[in-house]
């Protein structure tokens, strides 16, 4: 009969999992050893430590994803993924190790001091794969347009007047350049194959994005979010797959603390202060947002891409969306006729 309860802290790894035990009580943790971070050595540990016992785990997020969540709570076991951000941290501890931080993760399980994150289903963890390789491919076409841009800079070439880089004017330009060094028009061909790659992948990647727009279990959401200004496609889907569930957040002010949109705060007796926002939430949330914000700077219209948008979708969301105009760019322009900067009075509107 499971009669007393273990807490276990897991410092996880590539290839090993520090473990350590703190029982029931206020007896110091116990550092139970290392063990190979493999499906068969947890299913060992579990039975091991398990008999008799009701088991408590914990792990910190990390680049080792939710696997050993999973697993876990396929065989009945209660864990939780702990965010690193705020395990509380001793200010005079200098030294860190996977035992000491095992240990640590247990003791601080025990008292009820860590903060679990929202583990995503695998799906929601596709689909927020998918919005992040495309990120990740649209942050590597920059840097290819970069490197190609200051090539040709440094050999005195520029586009003529009038036209605009990275457009089919500009494209026809670098399609005309010739180079007589054989060097360098291979290194000037090597760049610019190496751009078309890069943006035949972004492509593909908005290509999938936009069938799971509209044919995934998420395509509801993503069809009603897009009737706001500013939120298209990519947008509605970057926030439905970072976000997931909006249901877990009983109140805006715990989703906005979770973008990280919020004002940091110190305040003590009479004195109160408050700077910027603290930016410790998900910082892709609090990218696209503040892109959307931007678009409240104009006066409420219904018109173009917007009107194309909301057609088909219910009276109530297209009233919301029509409330929302109204609201945000009120929200702007109450802050730049009290001196705030656009880009203070924009993070304001991405927070509204």
């Amino acid at each position: 009969m499971k009669d007393i309860t273990k807490y276990i802290g897991l410092d996880i790894s590539k290839e090993s999992i520090a473990v350590a035990i703190a029982d029931s009580g206020r007896e110091a943790p116990r550092f139970y050893g290392m063990i190979p971070n493999t499906p068969e050595a947890i299913r060992k540990l579990v039975d091991h430590v398990g008999k008799n016992a009701q088991l408590e785990i914990c792990y910190e997020a990390g680049p080792t994803g939710y696997g050993v969540y999973r697993q876990l709570s396929s065989m009945g076991i209660s864990c939780i993924v702990v965010a690193p951000s705020l395990i509380p941290v001793r200010q005079g501890d200098r030294v860190k190790t996977d035992r000491r931080d095992a240990l640590r993760l247990a003791q601080l399980l025990r008292a009820g001091e860590l903060t679990a994150v929202w583990v995503p289903q695998e799906d929601d963890e596709a689909l927020r794969d998918l919005v992040r390789a495309r990120e990740d491919a649209k942050e590597d076409l920059l840097r290819a347009r970069h490197r190609l841009s200051k090539f040709l800079l440094r050999h005195g070439m520029r586009a003529p007047q009038g036209v605009r880089n990275w457009t089919w004017q500009h494209r026809r330009w670098l399609d005309s350049l010739h180079f007589e060094n054989r060097a360098l028009l291979i290194v000037f061909q090597e760049y610019l194959h190496h751009l078309d790659e890069i943006d035949e992948r972004v492509k593909r990647l908005e290509k999938e994005i936009h069938e799971q727009a509209t044919e995934s279990a998420h395509a509801p959401v993503i069809q009603a979010l897009q009737t706001l200004r500013g939120v298209a496609e990519i947008t509605a889907t970057s926030l439905v797959a970072e976000i997931g569930q909006f249901s877990r957040f009983s109140n805006p002010r715990q989703l906005m603390a979770y973008t990280g949109l919020v004002p940091r705060e110190y305040s003590s007796g009479a004195s109160r202060w408050q700077g910027g926002i603290t930016k410790t939430g998900n910082a892709h949330v609090r990218r696209v947002l503040i892109e959307a914000a931007w678009s409240y700077r104009y006066k409420p219209a219904l018109k173009g891409e917007i009107r194309r948008r909301q057609q088909g979708k219910s009276p109530e969301v297209q009233a919301v969306a029509w409330k929302a105009q109204n609201r945000l760019h009120r929200k702007y322009m109450k802050c730049m006729t009290r001196g705030k900067s656009a880009p203070v009075s924009v993070t304001a509107v991405a927070r509204e």
